[in-house]
């Protein structure tokens, strides 16, 4: 079981958001940014699942107000890269947009467009040797500010690129949601895909 992140890391830029009001109706909590504020890896999700109320403690960002604090998804993630090397003192959990979005569904272009500043905020104070994006969502709202586009994004898993704007390398990884249904198409065990994450990110890292 990974360790959970204390209230005391949870790093909240605002009382209060409104950028967006379709997400601030349906939210319950802002999931802000959590971890180590000089962590060597900031890991972006996309979005906020609704939360889990039966759940003991891996009850979800929209309901404990700290990113990447889902039964599945939270957990997994975190399992995941301390797996590959990048344990709970190395990585810092934020999320492309810090709100649920109604219904589960993605977050729209505007939403994602309206929380990027949060991210750069975030990716500034850590100053990160790598950011960890997590699904497509994550991977276009960081690539989009260099103005780049991301031309398939099973493609882009494990293949570093800059980002100038953040003046870090990126590193693409599966949705944590969505592992098991593209690990074996791309080729990969997950003992393999921990080995890949672990060379792919130390390497940016030590760059």
């Amino acid at each position: 079981m990974p360790e959970f992140p204390d209230d005391e890391q949870q790093n909240a830029l605002t009382a209060d958001c409104q950028r967006c009001p379709k997400l601030a109706k349906s939210r319950t909590c802002i999931s802000w940014g959590n971890g180590p504020l000089d962590a060597d890896i900031v890991v972006v999700g996309e979005a906020p699942a609704e939360g889990d109320l039966e759940a003991e403690q891996w009850r979800g960002g929209n309901l404990t107000g700290l990113a990447y604090t889902s039964q599945r998804s939270g957990r997994k993630i975190r399992q995941l890269l301390a797996d590959a090397g990048f344990g709970h003192t190395d990585c810092y959990y934020t999320n492309a947009v810090k709100c649920h979005p109604p219904g589960n569904r993605d977050p729209t272009g505007a939403e994602l467009g309206n929380c990027r500043p949060y991210l750069v905020e975030e990716v500034e104070t850590v100053k990160p040797a790598a950011v960890v994006t997590t699904g497509k969502h994550a991977t276009k709202t960081v690539l989009a500010l260099d103005d780049a586009a991301l031309d398939g994004f099973l493609d882009s898993v494990l293949t570093p690129r800059r980002n100038e704007a953040l003046g870090v390398p990126v590193v693409p990884l599966l949705h944590p949601s969505y592992q098991e249904v593209w690990l074996s198409r791309l080729g990969y065990d997950r003992e393999t895909y921990v080995d890949a994450i672990t060379d792919a990110v130390a390497g940016v890292s030590d760059t």
